[in-house]
């Protein structure tokens, strides 16, 4: 049945702060052309959580908001979220951790795809080396806020972070990483941990991890710790197809994978729980001392609405958006970090055309 005779796909936009404001306006811009291109119907709100909100009214992320995504929408596009003028970015944190947590979106997904062999920073190194998604468990570990403080502000000070891990959770996202994996074609699959440190918690994901592998006999896995990891990462990363990790060294280590290809505003992300509404971003932050100023790369924006097109079964539109950004940069139609002379804007008017006329 053809898209149009379908309900329409209906698409949450939070552009958020700083330069969120001005490359989600861009990937709406190419995302429209994609589904104009294939005959898709597509429905896009907007909401206006973020700082400027936030210093008017003093809302972050509505009660209701989890269970409105859940009925209303199929997926999220976030920009980036941040503001000098809010201390601690408490806003920040509550729309992008209260969203991750509250819908469970338990992968964070990041491909690192090397477009040129001119972008990235390792010598003798092509885009065939360099083509690895880095899977990382989004909802627990290090980031799930447990912890505190004790005699705060004084000598005696004592502050706690503690590691969370489930077996629950560390079962569901490395069975995840292996069927991403036979998914997509994939014969490597790398945990990484520091077992031989983090005594309890990485010790669960390496028992975790010996089960689940043996369901998967026609992959082949690696265990590397995450300091051996990073530095295999830089040394050959073409022995990496999917790696899968805890929370904070997913972070860690897909920023690292981002530098291996030609720096942040060319790496998106998936906060996904597999088959229900999930969100899709670029990992770059909000830059506020670039915003408004119509530098800011676009690509990476443009890549996460390619891979929000993909998750909702929109594969061809999806291939489209890739190949556009590979095109730009092989024709230099790039913003400045990545050696071009192009604004924001023209850049995702390039991109938008590029996918019109595909």
């Amino acid at each position: 049945m053809h898209e149009s005779a379908r309900s329409a796909k209906r698409i949450a936009i939070i552009p958020g702060d700083g330069v969120g404001k001005e490359v989600i306006p861009e990937a709406v811009k190419i995302l429209k052309a994609a589904a104009a291109k294939g005959g898709r119907r597509i429905a896009l709100t907007e909401f206006d959580w973020g700082a400027d909100r936030y210093l008017r009214d003093g809302m972050t992320l509505p009660s209701d908001a989890p269970e409105m995504f859940r009925r209303d929408f199929d997926a999220i596009i976030l920009g980036a979220m941040g503001d000098p003028r809010v201390p601690g970015n408490q806003h920040a944190a509550d729309i992008l951790l209260g969203l991750r947590f509250k819908l469970d979106l338990y992968v964070n997904e990041r491909p690192c795809v090397l477009f040129d062999q001119r972008l990235t920073p390792l010598k003798s190194r092509s885009e065939k080396d360099i083509n690895f998604c880095v899977i990382r468990e989004n909802t627990e570990g290090l980031y799930a806020g447990m912890g505190g403080f004790f005699k705060k502000g004084t000598a005696d000070e004592i502050a706690t972070q503690e590691d969370i891990n489930t077996r629950k959770g560390v079962e569901r996202i490395v069975r995840y990483a292996f069927e991403f994996a036979r998914r997509r074609g994939y014969r490597r699959v790398c945990m990484s941990d520091k077992s031989n440190a983090l005594t309890y918690g990485h010790d669960l994901w390496k028992r975790v991890f010996a089960e689940i592998r043996r369901e998967f006999a026609d992959i082949e896995w690696s265990h590397m710790y995450i300091d051996n990891l990073l530095m295999q990462m830089v040394r050959d990363p073409s022995q990496f197809q999917v790696i899968v990790t805890c929370n904070l060294f997913g972070d860690i280590a897909s920023d690292v994978g981002a530098g291996l290809i030609g720096g942040l505003g060319l790496a998106p992300s998936g906060n996904i729980h597999p088959g229900q509404v999930s969100l899709f971003e670029p990992v770059h932050g909000s830059a506020p001392d670039i915003a408004g100023k119509n530098i800011a790369n676009p690509m990476g924006a443009a890549l996460a609405a390619g891979m929000m097109c993909g998750y909702i079964g929109w594969t061809a539109e999806a291939q489209a958006i890739e190949d556009a950004v590979r095109a730009a940069i092989s024709e230099e139609k790039t913003t400045t970090d990545l050696g071009g002379s192009l604004g924001t804007r023209q850049v995702g008017d390039w991109l938008a055309d590029r996918v019109a006329s595909a």
